[in-house]
């Protein structure tokens, strides 16, 4: 029962944090292209390859607080189904380019932040 509430605490905070910045960034930035997910996906992938690593390999914290920060507020952080959604909707409006872009960009961009949020980890 306490990883369900670990779990859920972080949930919560994770997507009112989603929900937060994301926006913030879509309205600063404009535009069709979904700026706010892309950012929220780049900021979580690197924050969860960093986590993963420092909290399983170089911390003392506990299980309960790891469930908490990666599988609570950061899958409730990182937006991979608003990501798909946006994608086809950018498909359906003809936008092929911008689609293409997030498709491709998120995907690469993620991977390259997971991986550095990782050597970070290891480095420090």
């Amino acid at each position: 029962m306490r990883q369900l509430l670990a779990v859920a605490a972080g949930g919560a905070i994770g997507a009112s944090l989603r929900w937060l910045m994301a926006g913030a960034i879509q309205r600063a930035a404009g535009g069709s292209f979904p700026w706010g997910t892309f950012a929220v996906n780049a900021l979580g992938s690197f924050l969860l390859g960093f986590l993963f690593v420092y909290l399983l390999e170089r911390s003392t914290y506990g299980e309960l607080l790891r469930l908490m920060l990666t599988v609570g507020l950061l899958g409730a952080f990182t937006t991979f189904s608003t990501y798909s959604m946006e994608s086809i909707r950018l498909l359906e409006q003809g936008a092929f380019g911008l689609a293409a872009a997030n498709v491709f960009g998120q995907v690469a961009i993620c991977l390259v932040l997971t991986w550095l949020g990782i050597q970070l980890a290891r480095y420090f």
